[in-house]
């Protein structure tokens, strides 16, 4: 049976600094990105809202996706955000 997969753009305010991640755990890891348990950017940076994400049956593919966002231009993230998610709300409480 395979686990659901997503990949992630987290950011800090409006138009400001972007993350694009890859979990198996969506939930969990943006609760660790908020709680700032771990070292690195976005702890750094203070990147802990949720403001886009897409959901895979495989993991590979997950991880492909991932790959390619990362090579998108800055002005492509935020299409894809606003999207979504025009207002630019942290979506992290709608996933419950």
């Amino acid at each position: 049976m395979n686990r659901q997969s997503y990949i992630y753009i987290l950011f800090n305010k409006k138009y400001g600094t972007l993350y694009v991640g890859v979990t198996s755990d969506l939930q969990k890891r943006i609760y660790e990105h908020k709680a700032k348990v771990v070292e690195g950017f976005t702890k750094k940076y203070g990147v802990d809202k949720l403001g886009y994400y897409e959901v895979f049956d495989d993991i590979t593919e997950a991880i492909k996706r991932e790959k390619k966002l990362k090579k998108y231009y800055r002005r492509q993230k935020i299409a894809l955000i606003e999207k979504m998610n025009p207002n630019w709300q942290d979506l992290y409480n709608s996933l419950f």
